[in-house]
């Protein structure tokens, strides 16, 4: 029994509970625990098993068999388990062999707010069966089920993820040299440029002293890690370019190229929030903006008002992404309408970098449109079509 579409906060088939057999599993690395409730059954078991799926499909069977002893046909195995290290495959695997399987989202578990509060797996299956069997009773945002992935829609996020890693490791061995050579003196050299191993060889210290030899051998590795590194993100730059070329008509490369349009929109951001949030089913523009973590966080109490800034609840991935887009949005989309009623609300004294991350979940949202209902934002230019 599949779960309708809708927004994952509640389950719309009815429960019954004499027909079903609820599970949940608290996973680790070293073993899994499974709690689970069998209907005439008056204990409720729990079963600690090695990090293994097929003894956790045997369970299943044997406790959907003694609900059979106890004159209980079992037409419904409902599992559940929290998002965490092993990702979302264990549910698909469950999903394969006909068990309704629902990945949790860790942070609408309800914990208690004591300093020292104990916790231990066998607390906190109890904590996950509370959760679950209310959403499953359908009672709305008892807690919140995540969207699970395609096995090509997941491995579909993996090359602007690694690139997104390798441009973060570039950027840390760039300060590094930098780092390095400070302490020498020398402030002048750029690591980034394709002569740098060249002019590595002729710097020297304020002392008229050229690089020592270790460090000097030190920071020759560097620049051969940094080469290796844009070699590496070329490739996956080619390989996403010719991904669009062999396929250009599948619904989520037709949207990369039509978002690229845009001017101020390259294929890497384009890809990004394809990837990463416009093949969701998103419910309005506001579940749109709580993905990313762009909504406000106000903490209102009596007479009490103030705004502790953005949630930052979502994606970071996203977010990052959206305020990197609205800097440069501002830049080649001048004449926007969202350009001017940024410069509308500096004008008027509002802080540029709290506006900006408005203008950022705006766009996000007009963005979001131009995707999937083709609305275009009011006063954008776009490339004209490939």
């Amino acid at each position: 029994m599949h779960q309708p579409k809708d927004d994952l906060s509640r389950s719309l088939v009815a429960l019954d509970q004499n027909r079903t057999l609820i599970a949940v599993i608290e996973l680790s690395q070293a073993s899994w625990l499974v709690g689970g409730i069998v209907p005439g059954v008056d204990r409720h078991p729990e079963k600690k098993l090695p990090p293994d799926q097929d003894a956790l499909l045997r369970l299943l069977h044997r406790w959907s068999s003694e609900a059979a002893k106890a004159n209980c046909v079992i037409t419904r195995i409902a599992v559940a388990f929290e998002a965490g290290r092993d990702g979302v495959w264990l549910a698909r695997w469950l999903r394969a062999r006909g068990i309704e399987a629902h990945v949790i989202h860790p942070t609408s578990i309800p914990i208690s707010r004591e300093h020292r509060r104990a916790k231990t797996d066998r607390l906190d299956i109890g904590l996950l069966k509370r959760a679950f069997i209310g959403w499953l009773r359908g009672e709305r945002d008892h807690c919140n089920m995540v969207a699970i992935p395609s096995l090509e829609e997941e491995d579909a996020k993996r090359p602007n993820r690694e690139r997104e890693n390798l441009v973060v490791e570039r950027t840390r061995i760039v300060n590094r040299m930098k780092g390095a050579l400070a302490r020498l003196g020398i402030r002048d050299f750029n690591p980034k440029l394709r002569n740098a191993s060249e002019q590595l060889a002729t710097l020297l210290t304020p002392e008229g002293q050229p690089v020592p030899p270790n460090a000097l051998a030190e920071l020759q590795r560097d620049l051969a890690h940094l080469r290796f590194i844009a070699d590496q993100t070329k490739q996956i730059e080619a390989a996403r370019v010719e991904q669009l070329r062999r396929r250009p008509h599948t619904a989520t490369n037709a949207m990369v190229m039509e978002l690229q349009r845009a001017r101020g929109i390259g294929i890497e951001t384009a890809d990004m929030l394809v990837r990463e949030v416009f093949v969701r089913e998103f419910r309005d523009r506001r579940a749109v903006a709580r993905y990313a973590g762009l909504t406000g966080s106000p903490d209102e109490s009596g007479s009490r008002r103030r705004e502790k800034g953005i949630a930052k609840a979502g994606s970071a991935r996203v977010r990052r992404g959206m305020i990197q887009l609205a800097w440069r949005f501002l830049i080649h989309q001048k004449n926007s309408a969202l350009s001017q009623w940024y410069r509308t609300r500096i004008a008027g004294g509002k802080k540029p970098k709290t506006m900006i991350v408005a203008l950022a979940r705006k766009l996000l949202i007009s963005l979001w449109r131009f995707a999937t209902t083709g609305e275009v934002p009011h006063g954008i230019i776009l490339r004209p079509a490939a």
